[in-house]
């Protein structure tokens, strides 16, 4: 079984995933330690950044090292998820839990994968929003995802078994969140981690094999951050 990696926000992409036979998966929750940091709605607020822009400041194929190659996007997914045994997302709806009600609609992303292997692959995800909106609609839904401990996400037959533990973030950025994911799907176990970062108005989200994510974060941040 392959393993691909996704942000929180693709629930139903998931579920597509494992009708496919492949596993993907990760989110985060919130470090305690970013509530410090958080965001007024009444601070000043900058221009979003274009899809165009962050789009250049995705990480590349040389920023991996060798033997990384980039994997193409998958087509948005639209078939009807249910989630099972966690009522915080149920309520958020399903639109909410697939990423398609939070408005960001600045947004670059970019997957790879190690040649020749299955289990080494990682994604980033940049959004860019107001502060205050980019930290309310994340954290609203990572919130959701950590009163879970456990749960199941059904797409027509196909049931995946998930379940979180927080990890601790590094402290990086305005606010930060981290976690593991462990899927079960077709007789398969895997672990992701998943952590991201707000900086001002730009979200960073780094998910993958948990030592992928940890090489990469700080390069991802810094290239985020980057000068137009």
């Amino acid at each position: 079984m392959r393993l691909h990696t996704m942000t929180v926000l693709s629930l139903s992409a998931l579920a597509v995933l494992a009708l496919e036979g492949c596993s993907i998966g990760s989110t985060s929750s919130t470090d305690p330690a970013s509530a410090a940091t958080a965001p007024s709605e009444n601070a000043s607020v900058p221009a979003p950044l274009s899809s165009a822009e962050l789009a250049k400041r995705l990480l590349d194929e040389g920023d991996l090292g060798e033997g990384y190659a980039r994997t193409p996007q998958r087509p948005a997914a639209h078939d009807d998820v249910s989630v099972i045994g966690c009522p915080a997302l149920e309520k958020l709806g399903a639109d909410a839990a697939t990423g398609a009600g939070l408005g960001f609609s600045r947004k670059a992303k970019v997957s790879f994968a190690y040649v020749g292997g299955s289990d080494s692959a990682v994604s980033e995800e940049l959004y860019s929003d107001s502060a205050a909106k980019l930290s309310k609609g994340i954290g609203q839904i990572f919130d959701a995802m950590v009163s879970c401990p456990t749960y199941q996400v059904a797409s027509g037959s196909t049931v995946i078994d998930m379940g979180t533990q927080k990890t601790a973030a590094p402290d990086l950025g305005d606010e930060r969140w981290s976690q593991l994911l462990t899927y079960s799907v077709g007789g398969q176990r895997s672990v992701v981690k998943q952590t991201a970062v707000r900086i001002g108005n730009v979200l960073v989200i780094v998910s993958g094999s948990p030592g992928l994510v940890g090489a990469s974060l700080e390069k991802a941040l810094a290239k985020a951050q980057a000068a137009s």
